[in-house]
Formats: C-alpha cells, structure tokens, sequence
C-alpha cells in the first residue's frame, strides 16, 4: 500500500518580480497519463497525474520558459514519461534519468540526443540508515555507467541528506563529473542549524567549485508553510559560497505531500527575491548557470 499524495495547485499568479528571459525551472516531475506511462508497482507514494500539458502550463504561468524533468522514485527506472516530454519539447526541457546498471550504450545515445544530461542517485536515508523512498538507484548504478555517461558529458545528481556527504565523495568524486546536490542538502531547519558540518561541507565544496546545488526545497526543509523564513540563512549561505553553482526549481508537482498545505508555486519563486537581492545573480541563478549545467 502506498501514500496517496495531495493534488497540487492549477496555474496560477506569476511571482511578484521580474522573471528574467529564458529562466529555468530546473527541478520538477512529470506522471502519467498512468494509461501510458505507469507507476512503479512497488513505490513509496502515489502522485496524481501531472502530465506535460500540466507542466508547460505551470511553466507558463510562472512566466519562466524551460524546465529540467527528473525521473521520481514512484516511477522506477521507467523514464518514458520524462523522455516524452522532452521529444515534444525539446527546445525547452532536459532531463535527468533513472538508470539500472544494464542499461546499454544505444539506450544513453537516444536519450542524449533526447536531451538527458544527468543520472540521478537516490542516497537518502533516514537517521537510522533506512531508505527513505524504494526504487531509487545508487552506487551499483554509477558503478556500472559512470565511465559511459561521463563521455556523453552528463552529470550526477544525487539526492542526499547533507550529513552523509562525506561519507559519499569518495564514491562519487572519482568518476570525474559534476555533482548536483539536490534540495539544499535537504538539511532540516528544525534540526540542523547553518554551521551542522554536512551543510559547512556542501557549502566548501560549492566554494571550490566541486558541486552544485538547487537552493530548491524550501518548503522540504522548513516543513512549514509559506514564506518559509526559516530556509533563508541556508539559501544565503550557499549563494555566498559560490552563486555561480546554483540552479532553482519548484519541485513541481509536490510529491510526497500528504497532510500539510500544499506549496504555491509563485511563492516559493519569491524567496528568491528575498536570497537574490540583484538582478545579475538572479539571472545566473535562473538562466545562466541552468543553461551552462544542462546544456541549453
């Protein structure tokens, strides 16, 4: 039995500054239609669909013009849906996969050329060592394609709670390509103040130019609701060490909200008004370095 996940919200405002051309939404899921394009049986939650018409209208909307569609854990290593997407869209999206070991050279030339340019990791786990969410890849995954993906010039994004980053570079780093650390580290503001070392590490290796992170996630590590204060000192703390290593994504459509208020999207788009106080950062943030990174 798997948690059903709250709907999110249809398109609404667009965030109250201006939206630079060519912005970049560069963290969200696509699911369904489930007739074409269905769920893991054996997934940790239940998405509503949220197809890409679904998600070029929230795009839209928000008044940003690209987006990066990442592969989710309810979908195993399925990534139909994302390479749909980005093959009706290709000027606009790219994605970042889900990939077994097997996988073969033919499959990562067709998605290369479909606009894929990451292999996401899942390595989160809870205090205790157990997996946060089933059917994520991990080392045997990287250890198989890290030689192949880094010819195809992707990247590695692995979604990671900050304290096990230390204990992860040294599986990570030797495969020679970039690391995007999702969601600010997914440190909690509850739990873990700015100076806890997995998030002083994240912000070191930003500062020497040996990872990336999405300052995404603010409602993910506040666990509250808007405006979401308490992300602010992470947020600028890892813009500090290094803005020119930062992407910014909603996290549309929300997975995994079962029982508290679901995000709007132009609200969570207006901390970056807050952490960004000039407009040459906001661009990098939103259309530079996400150009750079995924290769628009």
């Amino acid at each position: 039995m798997t948690h059903p996940c709250l709907p999110y919200f249809p398109p609404g405002r667009r965030p109250g500054f201006a939206v630079p051309p060519g912005a970049c939404d560069s963290h969200v899921h696509v699911f369904g239609p489930y007739d074409r394009f269905p769920l893991a049986e054996d997934r940790s939650y239940t998405p509503v669909e949220a197809p890409v018409e679904a998600f070029v209208a929230h795009l839209d909307a928000l008044g940003f013009e690209r987006g990066v569609i990442v592969t989710a854990s309810a979908q195993g290593t399925d990534n139909g849906a994302m390479l749909d997407a980005l093959r009706r869209y290709p000027s606009r999206f790219r994605g970042v996969a889900v990939l077994p070991p097997e996988t073969t050279d033919r499959t990562l030339d067709e998605m290369t050329a479909a606009g894929v340019r990451g292999l996401r990791l899942n390595l989160l786990r809870g205090a205790a060592g157990e997996r946060t969410y089933r059917n994520g890849v991990g080392y045997d995954s990287l250890k198989e394609l890290g030689p192949r993906i880094r010819e195809r010039g992707w990247h590695l994004q692995i979604w990671i709670h900050a304290r096990d980053l230390a204990e992860a570079l040294p599986l990570l780093e030797p495969h020679g390509m970039d690391l995007v650390v999702d969601h600010m580290g997914r440190i909690s503001t509850e739990h873990d103040t700015p100076e806890h070392p997995g998030f002083r590490l994240l912000c070191d290796l930003l500062r020497d130019g040996r990872a990336w992170t999405k300052i995404s996630g603010a409602d993910r590590i506040t666990g509250g609701e808007a405006p979401w204060l308490a992300a602010d000192p992470y947020a600028r703390a890892l813009l500090a060490a290094n803005a020119g290593r930062c992407v910014w994504g909603t996290d549309w459509p929300h997975i995994a909200y079962f029982d508290r208020p679901m995000s709007e999207d132009a609200a969570l788009a207006e901390t970056l008004a807050r952490w960004i106080p000039d407009a040459a950062t906001l661009q990098a943030v939103l259309v530079d370095n996400a150009a750079r990174l995924y290769d628009f």
